[in-house]
């Protein structure tokens, strides 16, 4: 259902749901986007009269920092209305449901919903119950996708290395069962022809083979990073202690942790990423956070202009920046 939802006939973007079977053209397209709005994403105001009149709703069903502070600063530094919507205090509550809820908003004039949700599937659910001309952004949903997590990574990564993935080597290391953002990560690499992507972790945080499709799986860390060019680093997420599916903090760190000693197996100039939020001490060293190699932040602020990219396209921007 998502890819015949994404996709106008002509094969323009409708509705941006999951990297997953999104053509090559199309993402590149959406990371180019993204370069030719950078200079105006972190403080400009020359693009206020874009999308000037249209008004985009961050529907918000699961807590979020950075993914909906990112959205509400490129909505408006493209011109358009925000309104943020508080779960905590709607009608939800009471019972309504999240097709309602969407709807209700949608007939107050809405252009464009970006939806986080807890479950798999429920925001490409949400996009195919919404009227023709709404457009439909998903911020992340259960443990399946998020798209423009995946997207900021990869100009990260394209800034940092060029545009040919064929010559590249990447890992992804970490909680990769719990996480969209890993999904994500590998669709894209995998449909930007990625040289070579492994993927490292204990064998009970590991997703099955459908997941892992095109990647040369280790659960030695240091056998992992050597050579890479690129080590994205996950989370740990602590809840999956209380279901013992991690030993000890201590021991995930020997075993799995990015410290300064195994990033010297990595490839001269290799770059360290992390999607956030961090645990210092667990699945990174904080001076590899810190260091030299680390393009933590710089992800950070790729993700305005990459939000402003799909928000843009999305919406059918034809004049010229």
């Amino acid at each position: 259902m998502t890819a015949e939802l994404q996709l106008e006939p002509d094969g323009r973007l409708r509705h941006l749901l999951s990297l997953d079977g999104l053509p090559a053209p199309v993402l590149r397209q959406l990371l180019d986007q993204a370069e030719l709005l950078r200079p105006h994403a972190l403080g400009g105001s020359a693009l206020r009269g874009r999308h000037a009149g249209r008004t985009c709703c961050t529907l918000f069903f699961e807590p979020s920092t950075r993914t909906r502070s990112s959205f509400q600063l490129a909505a408006a530094r493209l011109g358009m209305d925000v309104l943020n919507f508080d779960v905590s205090t709607s009608s939800t509550k009471k019972g309504e449901t999240a097709l309602d809820t969407l709807r209700t908003i949608e007939a107050m004039g809405v252009d464009l919903f970006v939806i986080r949700h807890a479950s798999d599937g429920a925001v490409a659910e949400l996009a195919a119950g919404a009227r023709p001309g709404t457009r439909v952004i998903n911020a992340g949903d259960g443990r399946s996708n998020h798209p423009t997590q995946g997207l900021l990574d990869m100009l990260t990564l394209r800034q940092h290395k060029g545009a040919d993935f064929s010559a590249l080597k990447v890992l992804v290391a970490g909680d990769v069962l719990h996480s969209r953002v890993a999904r994500s990560d590998l669709q894209a690499l995998r449909t930007l022809g990625c040289g070579e992507i492994r993927v490292c972790g204990p064998a009970n945080l590991l997703p099955g083979p459908e997941v892992l499709r095109g990647c040369e799986v280790f659960h030695d860390m240091d056998a992992a990073v050597e050579g890479v060019d690129a080590a994205m680093m996950l989370r740990l997420q602590r809840e999956r202690m209380e279901q013992g599916l991690v030993p000890s903090l201590e021991g995930y760190y020997r075993d799995f942790g990015l410290t300064p000693a195994r990033l010297a197996r990595a490839a001269p100039g290799a770059i360290v990423m992390h999607p956030g939020p961090m645990n210092r001490g667990v699945e990174i060293d904080g001076d590899v956070a810190d260091g030299p190699r680390s393009v933590i932040l710089e992800q950070v602020a790729n993700g305005l202009p990459v939000r402003m990219a799909a928000i843009d396209l999305l919406l059918g921007a034809t004049a010229p920046l």
